[in-house]
């Protein structure tokens, strides 16, 4: 039996199949791409799957990249039809080559000689360093090439030539040997002005040590150490000022900074204290210790002999402590920021003779006070911390006097007020008077007093009292001279009673029985003296 659908029936079956048909499973049409690959030189289009990245490009092509190349657009990119895409070979290559290191040239100015001549002191030598470099190449072309290290293997010898610049100033007999300190360098002059001749020219004396040996034929000095400061400062040596062909003497002690001279009365004995460096500053950390070494007139060292243990040394023990044996050998006394006194080295004690304010500077450095012997080694000649005036505090005052302090009656008397902090004093050698061996005293004042740390200061010398009181150097109206310790002459001559004092860098003799003063050297180099 057929069954037969009215029309409006047929019609509603007819949209429902329709929309059955609809809601099946879609059929995707999957579309193709195509890329162009540039790489090594050469181009080619590759054809891909639509939703790939320029990573399954550069997979299709058999692409693989080195460590450092480059690709445009980057891997993960996702590809559209006719991307460009670009691969840059990237490559590094090392080259080590050595270069010279040409020699400085540096002039020793000679007064000596005269104004134009010229004497080769050290012949120059080139060094010779190892520098490593990167070159990077593009695509096979170079692009850039860096340093990237640098090995010293020979290190350069600087060229010294001494050039003579002979000055107008007028030769001067005097007595003994005068060493002195000029750009890093140790000169000597000995029986007149006029003959001078260098000692070290190494060019790296810094000046902490400059002394001369008490019969004055050998020379102590410290020289600027090698390596980083934060791990040695410096190292303190040895010359002759008699041998024909001199050598340096390595006495290997390091890090002398406050104390180290010759012991009077022995056979070439050197008392040294020691710091500790370090990176802040003032760029130490004293020990405050105090050791003995005997040095051989061969050139060679003892070992050497603790006296005192490493220490905390008072107040402001951080920055040192500066021991001072007397004329005669015998005692030594030692200076620290609040006061001086004795060593007893047999029991290895500090004995308080006096003790004095220290000053508060509100910086990285300390007040030490000044001191001297007496050439009797009777008595001490101390720069005090005065009281102050008015609301300032006792460590802040800004004033400083200069005492006698006898240490056979244990006297102190002020001898001169306001002399400023910087007074340095210094007794001269034992001078033989109508009814006495005597001496004298130099110091120095400052010509602004309640500014003494930055003041200039002018010479003054006097008896041992106090007495018969003279200002000798520079004349009224002139700067003033920097702060140092005045280094009598060893005797008297003929000449004069000389005193040798810096003065804008160069050294003047001063005579303390006249008044006059004579300038010696004009180069503006002159850092330390000593005359023995």
């Amino acid at each position: 039996m057929r069954r037969f659908f009215s029309p409006p029936i047929a019609l509603l079956l007819a949209l429902t199949a329709l929309l059955l048909a609809g809601c099946g499973a879609p059929r995707l049409r999957q579309e193709g791409l195509r890329v162009d690959l540039y790489v090594d030189g050469l181009g080619q289009q590759i054809a891909l799957p639509a939703g790939s990245t320029v990573q399954d490009a550069l997979d299709a092509a058999g692409v693989r990249l080195g460590q450092m190349d480059r690709v445009e657009p980057p891997v993960y990119t996702v590809l559209s039809d006719g991307t460009r895409i670009v691969v840059t070979r990237v490559r590094e290559e090392f080259e080590t080559q050595q270069v010279l290191i040409p020699f400085d040239h540096q002039e020793l100015r000679n007064e000596s000689m005269p104004t134009g001549e010229t004497r080769l002191i050290q012949a120059g030598v080139n060094g010779v360093k190892e520098i490593t470099i990167r070159h990077v190449y593009e695509d096979g072309v170079e692009v850039r090439s860096t340093i990237v290290s640098e090995v010293i293997l020979q290190e350069p010898t600087a060229e010294i030539v001494m050039v003579g610049v002979q000055t107008p100033f007028a030769p001067l007999p005097i007595p003994g040997r005068l060493a002195y300190l000029a750009a890093g360098n140790a000169w000597v002059m000995e029986g007149t002005t006029a003959a001078r001749r260098p000692l070290v020219t190494t060019g790296d004396l810094d000046g902490r040590i400059f002394t001369l040996s008490p019969d004055g034929e050998y020379l102590l000095f410290t020289r600027r150490s090698s390596r980083d400061p934060a791990e040695e400062i410096n190292t303190l040596w040895a010359i002759s000022l008699t041998s024909e062909a001199p050598t340096l003497i390595n006495l290997r002690v390091s890090n002398v900074v406050h104390s180290a001279e010759w012991v009077p009365g022995q056979t070439y004995q050197i008392a040294y204290s020691t710091v500790e460096p370090s990176a802040t500053a003032p760029g130490w950390q004293a020990n405050n210790d105090l050791y003995l070494m005997t040095f051989y007139r061969w050139g060679q060292r003892g070992n050497a002999t603790r006296i005192l243990d490493a220490n905390y040394g008072g107040v402001y023990g951080w920055w040192g402590t500066i021991y001072r044996f007397s004329p005669d050998g015998r005692r030594i006394v030692y200076t620290r920021p609040d006061g001086i006194g004795q060593v007893d080295a047999r029991d290895a004690l500090l004995i308080p003779i006096l003790e004095i304010t220290p000053l508060n500077t509100h910086s990285d450095w300390a007040w030490v006070p000044g001191l001297a012997w007496g050439s009797d080694s009777q008595t001490l000649f101390v720069v005090t911390h005065a009281p102050p005036t008015g609301l300032v505090s006792p460590e802040e005052s800004p004033f400083f006097d200069l005492n006698a302090i006898s240490l056979v009656n244990n006297t102190n008397i002020r001898i001169a007020e306001q002399t400023g902090m910087f007074a340095y004093p210094a007794a001269s050698p034992l001078r033989q008077t109508d009814s006495e061996r005597s001496y004298r005293l130099a110091f120095l004042e400052a010509i602004f007093p309640a500014q003494s740390d930055t003041s200039r200061y002018r010479l003054v010398v006097m008896d041992r009292d106090g007495s018969d009181r003279q200002t000798l150097f520079p004349a009224e109206g002139l700067p003033g001279i920097e702060p140092q310790t005045p280094v009598w002459a060893p005797q008297e001559s003929e000449n004069g009673d000389f005193i040798a004092v810096l003065y804008q860098g160069n050294l003047w003799l001063v005579d303390t029985r006249s008044g006059q003063a004579q300038q010696i050297t004009g180069d503006g180099l002159i850092s330390r003296i000593d005359w023995k």
